[in-house]
């Protein structure tokens, strides 16, 4: 079922043209110093095509909860996913939001100094200046009173989002909200999926930092549970 993407205007870059992209279940928000539709279009349609005749090839990575090994000739897509879900543990679909977010990316930048990639929450940066990213969190009430602030030495940077209570992806948590920052955005998104899945109650956020460090490639990353609120790493939390 269709989720409106209400968060979208969370991420504050006026100074950008937004515009999005829908090929098949893939729901791209961009930002961009100028109108890349038709090259965005081209690049989601080419690592679709990558995935799902991967998936065809391999009908369990897709439906795999755990980490699955996947070729040397297995495609670049293919295997940053693998490794990322390799990483923190979780089945490699864990990873593609973020992944397709990744390398679309990459090859919009050659058409613009700055590039913002959301998909479904899962968020590719590439910024000259400071931006804020709003954090959504469903109910609790924290939602759309902090921002994380990204500056720029720091990107490109992966900013990915998994709920236990917001959205359809699958979690056997109950966070509100596990944002994870990382140079890898595969990393990121499969990272906060492996890290939501332990967060029940709040009491469970200190736990969720632990395994967040456990996880070599990480910079930071921020649990929200009710009114809770726990950080670790390389994280800058303002108020909107």
């Amino acid at each position: 079922m269709y989720q409106p993407r209400t968060y979208r205007h969370w991420i504050r870059s006026h100074d950008l043209v937004s515009f999005n992209v829908v090929v098949k279940e893939t729901d791209l928000h961009i930002q961009a110093a100028a109108n890349l539709k038709r090259k965005t279009v081209k690049s989601v349609s080419k690592y679709r095509d990558i995935l799902e005749r991967y998936i065809e090839r391999c009908p369990s990575f897709l439906t795999s909860l755990e980490p699955l090994a996947v070729g040397d000739d297995a495609p670049r897509l293919i295997k940053s996913m693998a490794e990322s879900a390799s990483k923190a543990g979780v089945g490699p679909m864990a990873a593609v939001a973020g992944a397709i977010a990744e390398f679309v990316g990459y090859e919009l930048l050659p058409f613009s100094p700055e590039i913002i990639v959301e998909n479904g929450g899962d968020i590719f940066m590439k910024t000259a200046r400071q931006r804020q990213v709003g954090i959504y969190a469903g109910e609790s009430p924290l939602s759309g009173k902090i921002a994380l602030e990204i500056e720029p030495q720091n990107t490109p940077l992966g900013i990915c989002t998994s709920s236990g209570t917001v959205g359809h992806s699958l979690s056997y948590g109950k966070a509100d909200a596990v944002i994870v920052l990382s140079p890898s955005t595969p990393l990121a998104d499969a990272a906060a999926t492996a890290i939501g899945n332990l967060v029940k109650t709040s009491g469970d956020i200190p736990a969720g930092i632990e395994f967040a460090q456990s996880i070599d490639g990480l910079l930071g990353v921020v649990i929200i549970k009710d009114d809770h609120m726990g950080l670790w790493g390389e994280v800058k939390i303002s108020r909107t």
